[in-house]
């Protein structure tokens, strides 16, 4: 069997029950880290489509209050999900820059 070493808690980019966030234990390379990987992205796209949808609307004359009210809704969703993504990538950076800062002081 083969022991890759574990980084730090990932935060993953879903709440757990009652909005609470979830963490992975991992070496960055397993099926689970692949899942949040491709939930990280089509939380992005979505919410690159909520942020074209919305310029639309901004400029239609006709649009309701009620529209406008779901919209918002669903964007408070999207840009909650973002932040936890920028989060979690950010996490992850200051592991990498550690371990590497590491690695270089350890010398050859």
């Amino acid at each position: 069997m083969t022991h890759h070493a574990l980084t730090s808690a990932r935060l993953l980019p879903w709440a757990g029950p009652e909005g609470k966030p979830c963490y992975l234990l991992t070496d960055g390379s397993g099926r689970l880290s692949r899942v949040a990987d491709t939930v990280e992205s089509v939380q992005l796209g979505m919410a690159g489509d909520l942020l074209a949808h919305l310029a639309d609307m901004l400029d239609d004359e006709q649009v309701t209050a009620v529209q406008l009210r779901y919209l918002l809704a669903r964007t408070s969703e999207a840009l909650t999900d973002v932040c936890r993504i920028a989060e979690s990538r950010g996490a992850r950076l200051r592991v990498d820059t550690d371990v590497t800062a590491g690695a270089a002081a350890a010398g050859p």
